[in-house]
Parts: structure tokens; C-alpha cells; sequence
């Protein structure tokens, strides 16, 4: 090896030293975190949660049309969203627009304003069906280990209850819902899982900007080191030397943790790069890779609905008598007020993803049909055009969940907008529920392909994929080790080349 070789090796060696000396720790945090991830998720309320602990709605105490109960309100802001659901007992509207919410009960249309304490007490143990008398109760205005994500802001302040057997349940004085739930079983995943792996500590996550660039920059260094570690185990393993071992002009001329590391980084240098690569960019930090896939699908859930939401069209046919038209087994949770390609409908809930169209002027249908949808996306996407349409009746590569949640069957279509623009929409709803575009399908594979793996044959013939990830995690978790007891050398001793 010639001098200036050997220069650029031992410069190589010592930034990845002490880069390994930052990071080693962190690498063991995620490795061993991410098995626990696999199977304890970060505790949340979702909308399957909401559903189950919801009561059915009784046409019979439906007494106030929706353009009359937001007439109440005095109001004239566009309406995001409107739901007709059960509160307290009685049928209550809730007008969304942006971040506020403003609720109006449909059987005398009286206004709910704050929700009072007696209130929360009474869904808080409807929730759990536990004696309220047992609970302790405390105000929260500032974010906790369960609220600390921005999402909770406008809710806040929260009314939290917990119990003796570990069950809490933090309920919203400003819309009444429950917003967080957890268990003693669910904390104890999450402090395993989740918070280590996301560095979701409340200390730092409450304060969202410096947490995204303190794990911007950590992973950025933690991608830098595997990096610069793969290469010189490489360049180690292959560079020819004097001293030849049982006739091997190359190897590993390290004994000892050292060697046990160079073999471990050998073998999963790589999936460590690409671990931390990918978790970087679950923080954004190349905007472009994210495309325009927000802002094209509100565009085009947007046009798919055709108009925004006008309250008088639904005199036609009122909430009641939409819910009597319903078969008198089908226990109908909610009503959203919307509409598709102008037309104003009830979307009636059951369940997650168990819904009912209930058109205006027409009856009740399980899903659209297809030929409608394609013809709304047809209009929607003007003045580019669709080249590819079809039902997707089982998950892909790009409309894949390992939890099996998302919704099937849906329609996919393509357009020629000059992004390659594509959407999927469910039948149910005539909502998009994932699209992409040139940018972001990079970052389909680039994030959740190489962090997650989620490969269609892999979901599809599982514990295949919980055995590859284990594999990889486990290997990988014992490169940290090696690397934790090497750092801790370099911090105690002083190591030589």
C-alpha cells in the first residue's frame, strides 16, 4: 500500500472512530427498539378506536336539518368536513373548518360550547366502562409523554384520567373525544419501541423544529459512519499484506472485539446505512423527494367532490330519513355530509372502512360504480389525461399496508400531467387514499422500501418478512455492541491504528 494510501486510510479511521463514538449508542437504540417497533406501536386513538366506543345514531332524535343547526352558529365560513354523530347521549353536528370545530346537538340545536368537567368524566368511563369514582383525574396544558405531538394543540386543554389497573384516557374540552388511550401494556411497548426509536422524549419532541433537525443531523452522522465504516472494512479485508496467514495474501488482521466488529460490519455495514439513510428521511429533509403529493390530492379530492358543501341541498333528503332508508339491522355509527362529482351524499359509517353511500336523490349503494369514479377522475384531471386505469383488488407495490388496513377495492389511475401523476381511490368513498408522483414514488423506496421493507411478497408470505427483519435487526444490533465496547476504548484508552 502506497504512503498517500495509507494517509487517506488512517484519516478515514479516525473520523470514523470518533463519529462511532457519537453514534454507536444511538445505533444500538434504534437496532434494538426497532424489534420491539415491529410489534408495539406508539399508543393512539384511530378511527376503529373512535368507532368501537361510539353509539348508534337514532333517527327517531333527529329533530334539526343541518342548514338550520349551522344557521345557529352565525357563521358563514366555508365547511371542511360535517358529521352527524351521537355526544352525550344525543344527535350532534360537528362543523369543521380548518383547525376549528364547532358542534350544534340536531335534536333541539343547542350550542356545546367547552366541554365541562361532570361531561368529561362521563366519556372517559363510557370509554373504559370502569367506575369514574376510581379514576384520578388532572388538567393537562402542556404536552406529555402521550400528548407531545403538535397534532394535540388544538385540543388542548385535555382532561386525563387514569386508573388503578393502568388504563388512561385524556378526553378534549374542546371537542368532547377521546384523543389518547393507553394502557399500562401499551406505555411500557411504547418506551421500548416508539420513544427510543423516534427519540420521542418530551423534552425534545415538544419542541418540534429542533427535534426534526436533532434527528435530521444524528442519522445524518449515524449514515456517514456506516458508511465510511463499510468502506475501510473493505478496503481492510481486501489490502494484501507481508505477514501472510495460512497462505491468505488478505483478510482480517484484527483479533478480538475489533475483528468481531470488522466481521459484523462486513455483513451488515450495509443494512445499517441504509437504516439510517431511510430513517432520515422520515424527517423531510429533501423536500422534493415528498413531490406534490399533499397538495394533488386535496387538489383532486377536491374536484372529485365538485363543489364544496352546501348545508340546503341536504333538505332534499334529511339525516333521518336517510338513516331510515338504511335496512333496520345496519348500525349506522355516523353520518359524514358531503359530496361526489356535485352531487350532494351521506357517507354512513358502520365501522373502519365499512361504509354506505347514501346519495340525495338516489338509493343507498355499497360503492360507486367504477365507470363513474373513472369519469370524475377523467374531468377532475383536466387538462391532462388519464393513461392507465384499473381496479386494485389486492395490495401492490405501491398500495401495500402490513397492518391490512388500507382499503380494497380501490382505482388506480395515471395521468399524463408530466409528473406521471397517480391515485388511488376507494370505492367506498370516493376519497383518494394514496397517490404519488415522480418525486415522491422515489421516496416510497428510499424511505419506506429500504426502512420497512414493505415488499408485496414479503406481506404476503409472512413471518417471511418478520425473519428477514428480525435477522437484520439482530445482526445489526450486535454490530452496535461491538461498536459501543470500541468507543468506549477510544474514550478510555488510547487506541492505535
Amino acid at each position: 500500500m502506497s504512503g498517500a494510501s495509507i494517509h487517506v486510510k488512517r484519516i478515514l479511521i479516525l473520523v470514523h472512530r470518533w463519529l462511532g463514538v457519537i453514534v454507536c449508542l444511538p445505533f444500538l437504540c434504534w437496532f434494538s427498539s426497532g424489534i420491539v417497533l415491529m410489534y408495539c406501536d406508539y399508543p393512539t386513538v384511530s378511527d376503529g378506536d373512535r368507532f368501537i366506543h361510539e353509539p348508534i345514531l337514532d333517527a327517531s332524535r333527529i329533530h334539526i336539518s343541518p342548514s338550520e343547526a349551522y344557521a345557529r352558529l352565525k357563521s358563514e365560513t366555508a365547511l371542511d368536513s360535517v358529521r352527524l354523530v351521537t355526544f352525550n347521549g344525543r344527535p350532534l353536528y360537528r362543523f369543521r373548518s380548518g383547525a376549528s370545530e364547532s358542534m350544534v346537538y340536531a335534536d333541539n340545536g343547542e350550542l356545546q360550547g367547552e366541554i365541562p368537567a361532570d361531561m368529561a368524566r362521563r366519556i372517559a368511563s363510557h370509554w373504559t366502562s370502569l367506575p369514574i369514582n376510581a379514576a384520578n383525574s388532572e388538567v393537562i396544558n402542556e404536552p406529555d409523554q402521550w400528548t407531545v405531538s403538535g397534532a394535540f394543540r388544538p385540543l388542548r386543554p385535555l382532561l386525563k384520567f387514569s386508573w388503578p389497573n393502568g388504563e388512561q384516557v385524556y378526553v378534549s374540552q374542546v371537542t368532547g373525544e377521546v384523543v389518547q388511550y393507553t394502557t399500562r401494556s401499551s406505555r411500557l411497548g411504547a418506551y421500548f419501541g416508539a420513544i427510543p426509536h423516534w427519540l420521542y422524549f418530551t423534552r425534545l419532541r415538544k419542541h418540534a423544529q429542533a427535534w426534526s433537525r436533532f434527528v435530521i443531523w444524528l442519522a445524518g452522522a449515524a449514515t456517514g459512519t456506516a458508511v465510511i465504516g463499510v468502506l475501510i472494512g473493505i478496503w481492510t479485508y481486501l489490502t494484501p499484506r507481508s505477514h501472510v496467514h495460512a497462505g491468505k495474501a488478505s483478510g482480517i488482521p484484527y483479533y478480538g472485539t475489533k475483528r468481531w466488529h470488522v466481521i459484523f460490519g462486513l455483513g451488515f455495514g450495509v443494512i445499517a446505512c441504509s437504516w439510517a439513510f431511510s430513517g432520515m428521511l422520515s424527517m423531510d429533509p429533501f423536500p422534493r423527494l415528498q413531490g406534490t403529493l399533499d397538495e394533488d390530492g386535496a387538489r383532486m379530492d377536491r374536484a372529485l367532490r365538485g363543489r364544496p358543501i352546501r348545508l340546503p341541498a341536504f333538505d332534499a333528503k334529511l339525516p333521518q330519513l336517510a338513516l331510515e332508508e338504511m335496512a333496520p339491522e345496519t348500525r349506522i355509527k355516523e353520518l359524514a355530509l358531503t359530496s361526489f362529482d356535485g352531487d350532494p351524499i351521506y357517507l354512513a359509517a358502520t365501522a373502519r372502512d365499512e361504509t354506505r353511500i347514501i346519495p340525495v336523490h338516489g338509493e343507498p349503494t355499497a360503492q360507486f360504480e367504477v365507470k363513474r369514479i373513472v369519469e370524475a377522475l377523467r374531468n377532475a384531471s383536466q387538462p391532462a389525461t388519464l393513461t392507465d386505469v384499473r381496479v386494485v383488488t389486492r395490495y401492490e407495490a405501491y398500495y401495500i399496508d402490513r397492518h391490512r388496513q388500507l382499503p380494497l377495492p380501490v382505482v388506480f389511475a395515471r395521468l399524463n400531467d408530466g409528473r406521471s401523476s397517480m391515485y388511488y381511490v376507494n370505492l367506498k368513498t370516493g376519497r383518494i387514499v394514496e397517490s404519488y408522483d415522480s418525486n415522491s414514488r422515489w421516496n416510497r423506496w428510499l424511505y419506506h422500501g429500504l426502512h420497512s421493507l414493505d415488499l408485496p411478497w414479503l406481506y404476503e408470505h409472512r413471518p417471511a418478512w418478520d425473519i428477514l427483519v428480525l435477522f437484520l435487526m439482530l445482526g445489526g444490533a450486535t454490530l452496535s455492541v461491538t461498536g459501543v465496547i470500541l468507543a468506549f476504548r477510544v474514550l478510555f484508552h488510547k487506541p492505535s491504528y
